[in-house]
């Protein structure tokens, strides 16, 4: 039986229900939002976007992508020029996950972009790009996108826009509520698993934040955040206040500081639940505006000499932290990245210029000459933040040898100068390379670069662990497994100098590198195999508030224990490798039958594109034995979560 997407709604939402889990409300999963293949000829729900967009939208009945009718976007004179759906007006919520897809066809090669709008509570426009395609001339469909709003958005919509002005034809338009997937609650807590080592972490976005998922994901597993963009220049610098400063007084050295709505919901869910915080970043050659470097704060000016870039500098990370201490004095920012990623791969200082245009410029060192403004970005660093506060030079590829030296030396004299207290290393890993199962790096090479930082007699943290796999290659998510338990395992060799690991996002699907699954967690928060990987060799009894750790590396012979007071619940992960039924109606897996396996083969046999099931998930999903899956075996599932079923 093939389900429609309203078909696959209910089946979901029925799944969830049944089993007495969080269901989305109707009006979010049903009438309020928006599934249309345009056959009615109704295109009112999609607008332009505001008076100086040139689109004309209609109901058009020449080359549909399916049935006999599409609408067209003709007479774009812009490419972000395009139909707009308001989410407010379709009952959308903030805190809700959504799912949006669509059919698009350009009339000559053209990249077709699924983004967002909306208005922060300072009244300032934004516009995130969700996902992107290419189409030639032909209908190629938006990827199946996950997206969700917090409350201090207003005005938000969702649009589809071009490079150019092209003619656009949608069809097949899906605006859907995501399925509510709770967490896993049997498993062990990371930062429980790891307390006798170090901090366990994530980085997430304010976006990321909403859906209460999330939270519980990060409640569960983190005792450490990373804010993954609101912390950034891009986001901290006020440039409407900065240029009324400077008509003003004709100052031109005291860049001014807000703290952005999306920065303080993360921080107020931090002090909330007693989060520490890993401030991030305060100079660095990305995601800085170029209008911070130029004499007259515009675009356009000439860039101010390094006297003047000096003061600017001292006075935007002094207002940093004032502006943080002003709002959350009780938040504990235990570590902050002074500067990042100012060496390249050879050790040398990166290009001078503006990184909007060539990426990997630095507009630091074409006012500087050199990398010269690391030092006084630590002094004022040390002069300004908060007592406690731990100082880190942060980058990635952390682990080639010009980078490597260039790192260690600097910051050697910054440590004679009392200015330094650890470095930060990235760690975006790859388990393969360019589709062949070589990791890069191998894991003795990142060992060896740890053993290396480790004899600075600095303060090590891990900072952006990923590890991401090419789906090209044969049993990825096992050498995914393999290569996270190899780095895990040089990472607690030398957990004497490490105080933190901290993973670089929550989920898959939320990702920079999602495409690439780099992380511990799926799009449906279920643990993957490189969860155990990392808990493998750990003994662990649990209650509700103790834990017993045992981690023994394979590399060394040091064995590390921790026992408090529990009860006798010990339990000890394995993993296993089958190419047969393991259990019937265990879709995903995880060797339990429970309503995600139920809510994976709905969608399956809906033929929604973001459900995958291996091939010994199949086997087991075939519940009614009668081969071949269809909502029957989604049903029969369900009687053996009631134990109506055996």
């Amino acid at each position: 039986m093939k389900y429609s997407r309203k078909a696959t709604a209910a089946l979901l939402s029925g799944v969830l229900a049944l089993a007495g889990m969080p269901v989305l409300e109707p009006s979010a999963a049903e009438g309020d939002l928006l599934v249309t293949d345009f056959e009615d000829g109704d295109v009112k729900a999609f607008s332009k976007r505001g008076d100086d967009d040139t689109s004309v939208i209609a109901s058009c009945t020449e080359d549909a992508h399916g049935g006999t009718s599409c609408m067209s976007v003709t007479e774009r004179s812009q490419g972000w020029n395009g139909p707009s759906v308001s989410l407010e007006s379709l009952g959308c919520k903030p805190g809700v996950q959504y799912l949006a897809t669509a059919w698009v066809k350009m009339k000559w090669y053209n990249t077709v972009r699924l983004s967002m709008q909306y208005t922060d509570e300072d009244g300032e426009q934004h516009y995130d790009n969700l996902a992107q395609i290419k189409s030639d001339g032909k209908w190629v469909q938006i990827p199946e996108t996950k997206f969700s709003f917090t409350t201090g958005m207003k005005d938000v919509s969702i649009y589809i826009e071009g490079d150019d002005k092209a003619d656009m034809w949608v069809d097949d338009f899906s605006l859907t509520a995501a399925p509510v997937y709770p967490i896993q609650e049997d498993i062990p807590g990371l930062k429980d698993v790891y307390a006798d080592y170090f901090k366990i972490g994530g980085a997430v976005t304010a976006k990321e934040l909403s859906p209460k998922s999330t939270q519980d994901l990060i409640l569960k597993h983190y005792n450490s955040i990373t804010l993954g963009n609101e912390l950034k220049p891009e986001n901290m610098l006020d440039m409407k206040a900065t240029l009324a400063y400077y008509e003003e007084t004709g100052d031109n050295t005291v860049p001014k500081v807000k703290l952005n709505g999306a920065a303080k919901i993360i921080l107020d869910f931090c002090r909330e639940h007693n989060i520490p915080v890993r401030g991030h970043v305060l100079v660095w050659y990305s995601q800085t505006p170029y209008w911070f470097f130029t004499d007259d704060y515009t675009k356009e000016g000439k860039l101010v000499d390094e006297k003047t870039m000096l003061k600017r500098m001292e006075n935007y990370i002094k207002g940093v932290f004032e502006a943080l201490e002003a709002e959350y004095s009780d938040v504990d920012f235990y570590a902050w990245d002074v500067v990042n990623e100012a060496w390249e791969d050879g050790g040398t200082p990166r290009l001078k210029g503006k990184y909007e245009d060539s990426n990997g410029s630095s507009a630091w060192v074409a006012i500087f000459g050199d990398n010269s403004f690391i030092e006084p970005a630590f002094e004022y660093a040390r002069k300004y933040a908060p007592k406690g506060t731990k100082l880190y030079y942060n980058d990635y590829n952390e682990y080639m040898q010009g980078k490597q030296e260039a790192i260690i030396k600097m910051a050697t004299d910054l440590k004679a100068k009392g200015l330094i207290d650890g470095i930060g290393l990235q760690s975006h890993l790859n388990c393969t390379n360019n589709a062949t199962t070589d990791p890069f790096p191998y894991a003795q090479q990142y060992e060896s670069a740890l053993k290396k930082y480790t004899e600075l007699g600095l303060d090590l943290q891990i900072t952006e662990l990923d590890v991401t796999y090419d789906k090209s290659v044969a049993n990825g998510e096992k050498l995914q497994a393999k290569y996270y338990s190899d780095i895990m395992d040089a990472i607690v060799k030398y957990k004497d100098y490490i105080s933190a690991v901290v993973f670089w996002g929550t989920t898959d699907d939320q990702s920079w590198r999602a495409s690439q699954n780099p992380l511990l967690f799926d799009e449906k928060y279920q643990a993957k195999p490189c969860f155990d990987s990392i808990i493998d060799g750990i003994s662990y009894t649990t209650t509700a508030s103790t834990a017993t750790t045992k981690k023994t590396t394979e590399s060394t012979s040091e064995t590390t224990e921790t026992t408090t007071k529990s009860t006798e619940t010990t339990v000890s992960s394995e993993k296993s490798s089958v190419s047969e039924p393991t259990l019937r109606g265990d879709v995903n897996c995880d060797k339990t039958v429970d309503v995600s396996d139920a809510v994976l083969l709905a969608r399956f046999v809906a033929e929604d594109a973001g459900a995958d099931i291996t091939e010994t998930g199949k086997l087991n999903a075939d519940a009614d034995g009668k081969n071949g899956l269809t909502g029957d075996d989604v049903v029969t599932i369900l009687r053996i979560i009631a134990k109506l079923e055996t």
